[in-house]
């Protein structure tokens, strides 16, 4: 099953996101991730989904996805053509030694330290998943008390703009 991901710019009013949601579950597909905030007009919002599938998968989506009236604009973004990014918040166990590795750790990944505990510290990551990824795989050993990710948001590289 191959990623995709799509941006779609919707009108900005109740139960917009349940009809979209609503559209996905209803043909029995699953979302990978979902991340919707108001843009720059105040009218619209956009969307950022993430669904796996074929070909003919993405095809239906984009279809059905049309021909709800609230959607302005849908765009599949390729991943050579789009910026894309995701952020974590991660509670880590931090006590004694272990805080001043944690501390490296985050240097590397250039990811911040926005909370600190006598036994623990939240750590903010930001970029492709993959890297959200890593930053995960070398924290665990420490032990991972919380984890909250936002899903991925995507943009179009260039000067062109969704409309």
């Amino acid at each position: 099953m191959k990623r995709y991901v799509l941006s779609v710019l919707v009108e900005n009013h109740a139960g917009v996101l349940s009809r979209v949601s609503g559209l996905f579950s209803r043909r029995g597909y699953n979302i990978d991730s979902l991340t919707v905030c108001e843009t720059y007009n105040p009218g619209q919002s956009r969307m950022t989904i993430v669904v796996r599938g074929d070909e003919y998968i993405l095809e239906q989506i984009e279809k059905q996805l049309s021909k709800l009236i609230e959607v302005i604009s849908i765009h599949h973004c390729e991943a050579v053509q789009t910026c894309e990014r995701e952020m974590a918040l991660i509670k880590v166990t931090a006590s004694g030694s272990d805080r001043a590795v944690i501390i490296e750790t985050c240097n590397i990944f250039r990811a911040h330290i926005v909370d600190v505990s006598v036994d623990s510290v939240i750590i903010e990551a930001t970029g492709s998943e993959e890297k959200i990824a890593s930053l995960i795989r070398l924290l665990e050993p420490f032990g991972i008390r919380e984890l909250a990710r936002t899903g991925l948001t995507a943009m179009g590289r260039g000067g062109e703009i969704m409309k």
